[in-house]
C-alpha cells in the first residue's frame, strides 16, 4: 500500500533544506502530535476536501517509501483519526520524517481554482 501525505509546498521546501520534514498535519508538528498523519491513495481526496478545501497556497502530495521508513526505524500504524471513527488511517511514528523517505512528490491542483 502507498502512504501519502499532503504538504504545503513551503513546508516541503524548508524540509529539503534541513533534511527532515517535521509536519504532522496542517498547522501541527510531529513533535506535538506524536506522529505524522498520512492516508492511503483512496483516502487522499477526502482528506483534501475535509481539511484543505480553503487552502490557496500550493500543495504537494508526498508518497512515502515504506522500505526507507522501516530502514530508519519509523513505524506505520493504522488507526482511527478520532474516537468513534471506524475508518483507519496510516500514521507514521518515530520522529520527524527524513526527506530521503519520500519517494515521489507531485503537485496537487490549486485550491483557488475551485
Amino acid at each position: 500500500m502507498s502512504l501519502q501525505h499532503i504538504a504545503f509546498e513551503s513546508d516541503w521546501s524548508a524540509a529539503q533544506a534541513i533534511g527532515t520534514y517535521p509536519v504532522s498535519t496542517r498547522g501541527r508538528l510531529i513533535a506535538d502530535v506524536g506522529f505524522m498523519h498520512c492516508s492511503a491513495p483512496d483516502q487522499t481526496a477526502g482528506v483534501l476536501e475535509r481539511f484543505y478545501a480553503d487552502v490557496t497556497e500550493p500543495l504537494l502530495l508526498l508518497t512515502l517509501d515504506e522500505s526507507a521508513l522501516a530502514e530508519r526505524g519509523l513505524e506505520v500504524r493504522f488507526e482511527p483519526p478520532a474516537a468513534g471513527v471506524s475508518e483507519l488511517f496510516p500514521h507514521v511514528y518515530g520522529g520527524d520524517l527524513p526527506v530521503a523517505c519520500v519517494g515521489r512528490v507531485d503537485p496537487l491542483p490549486g485550491r483557488a481554482e475551485r
